[in-house]
C-alpha cells in the first residue's frame, strides 16, 4: 500500500496533506500508511486511488478480473439473499423438504445444504459464476406447463414420424372408430393432448368418430 499510496499522489500531483484533504483521511493516518506503518479501510483506499483516475480490481491467477456478484440475483422467500457459497437452484430439482415439512410447498429457487448434494452437482455441472437471476419462466408453475408442452410435443414428432415411415412403407393402416375407414396415429383418444378426439393434421379421413 505504502508504494500505491506514493503512486496515487504522483499521479494526481498531490501532497499527503492535500490527498487527506480531500479524500477525508487524516494527515496523520495517511502518512503512517505511506511510510508502511498504518493501514487504511478498503474503502478509503478505493477512493483514494480514484483521485488518481485508477480503481480496484481482484484479478485470479491467469489475471483476468474478477467481477462483483450481482445485487441483481434471486433471493429467498424473505427477500433475503442466498449464502454466497452456495449454489442456487430451481425448487423442482431435488426438493429436499423433509418428512418434519412435508407441507411445506417448494420455492422457486433453493439450494443445497448438504456438501455432498453440493460437490456432487457441482462435479456434473461445474460451479456457476453467479447466483441466478430472474428470468421469465422461473416460476415452478411455469416450469411444470414447460415440461408438459415438451412432453406432448415430443409425442406428436414421434407418433408424426411413424405415420411418415408407414405412408412410406405403404401401411396406411391405422385405428378403426367403427367407420369402416383408418386414421393415422394421432387420431387417437390420448389424455391431455386429444380428448376430444380431433383428427391428426395428416388425416385424410376426417371422419365422424363421435
Amino acid at each position: 500500500m505504502a508504494g500505491l499510496l506514493r503512486r496515487v499522489r504522483r499521479l494526481a500531483d498531490m501532497s499527503q496533506r492535500e490527498l487527506a484533504g480531500v479524500a477525508g483521511v487524516s494527515r496523520d493516518r495517511l502518512g503512517r500508511a505511506e511510510a508502511g506503518r498504518g493501514d487504511l479501510r478498503v474503502g478509503e483506499f478505493s477512493r483514494i486511488v480514484s483521485l488518481a483516475r485508477l480503481r480496484l480490481v481482484l484479478l485470479d491467477a491467469q489475471g483476468h478480473e474478477v467481477a462483483p456478484m450481482s445485487p441483481a440475483t434471486v433471493r429467498d422467500r424473505g427477500g433475503r439473499r442466498f449464502p454466497a457459497h452456495l449454489d442456487t437452484r430451481h425448487g423442482d430439482e431435488g426438493w429436499w423438504s423433509g418428512p418434519h415439512r412435508y407441507t411445506r410447498s417448494p420455492p422457486d429457487f433453493t439450494f443445497d445444504r448438504d456438501r455432498r448434494d453440493r460437490d456432487s452437482r457441482r462435479s456434473e455441472r461445474g460451479t456457476a459464476d453467479d447466483h441466478h437471476v430472474h428470468r421469465p419462466g422461473d416460476s415452478l408453475a411455469e416450469r411444470a406447463a414447460a415440461r408438459k408442452w415438451a412432453a406432448l410435443r415430443r409425442q406428436r414428432e414421434r407418433r408424426e414420424a411413424a405415420w411418415r415411415a408407414r405412408r412410406a412403407a405403404g401401411d396406411l393402416g391405422g385405428p378403426d372408430w367403427g367407420t369402416g375407414c383408418t386414421c393415422p396415429p394421432g387420431c387417437e383418444y390420448a389424455e391431455g393432448s386429444n380428448e376430444d378426439l380431433g383428427h391428426a393434421p395428416a388425416c385424410a379421413c376426417g371422419c365422424d368418430v363421435a
